[in-house]
């Protein structure tokens, strides 16, 4: 008999305590994994909400920028994007408090408040939605990789959200193409987004895929 058999004896202590039977020791494991985890998902969520508040911050910087060139059709449809991605933080910072884990509200830094020209304006849109997509997808990895249920439940929104988004942006891209520098035909498009019937195709052909905007 070994000595280290013979001081766990005297201990009055089972072997099995020290291997890896021990349900109790498995079930520490599995919660301070767990725990892990969890951070490691707290901190990515409180990364992409500076993306989700910068994009607000953005969009109302090119709102007002639209609107100093009476183009109050884009400028209205910008600003409804502005308050929408700070209603996305909103369902971010719900699931982080509802979760029992620590909110850090980011430092926004000042946007860019000139653009050469519309179609460039809604170029940088395009852009920026591409980046929340490219976080959220990130998101969505972590949450799946470390089987958090909750996580991905309430992601399939924002998922689903990125898929309309882009689909807006890209369009009105590609409308702003054709229309080049002809300025009727930009003012027709503004007046379009004015009355909401602009984006009424993009939205028709993905209806129900997100909900809608304002969630």
């Amino acid at each position: 008999m070994t000595n280290v058999t013979i001081l766990i004896r005297s201990a009055g202590v089972r072997r099995c305590d020290f291997c890896t039977c021990n349900p109790a020791a498995e079930a520490l494991d599995s919660i301070d994994r767990t725990a892990k985890a969890m951070k490691e998902l707290t901190r990515a969520i409180n990364d992409h909400l500076a993306a989700e508040f910068q994009a607000s911050h953005t969009y109302l910087a090119m709102s007002i920028w639209l609107r100093e060139r009476d183009l109050a059709g884009f400028s209205t449809y910008v600003l409804e994007k502005s308050n929408e991605e700070r209603v996305h933080a909103a369902r971010m910072i719900a699931y982080l408090v509802d979760s029992d884990e620590q909110v850090e509200l980011p430092t926004v830094e000042a946007p860019e408040r000139q653009w050469p020209s519309v179609q460039q304006l809604f170029d940088a849109v395009y852009e920026l939605e591409k980046g929340v997509t490219a976080s959220i997808n990130r998101l969505y990895g972590i949450a799946e990789q470390q089987g958090e249920r909750s996580a991905t439940a309430m992601l399939d929104w924002f998922v689903a959200e990125q898929l309309q988004e882009e689909a807006e942006a890209r369009f009105v891209c590609k409308r702003l193409r054709l229309a080049g520098d002809n300025s009727a035909a930009l003012l027709l498009l503004d007046q379009q987004f004015l009355e909401g019937t602009a984006l009424s195709h993009v939205k028709g052909g993905l209806g129900g895929t997100a909900g809608t905007s304002a969630a």
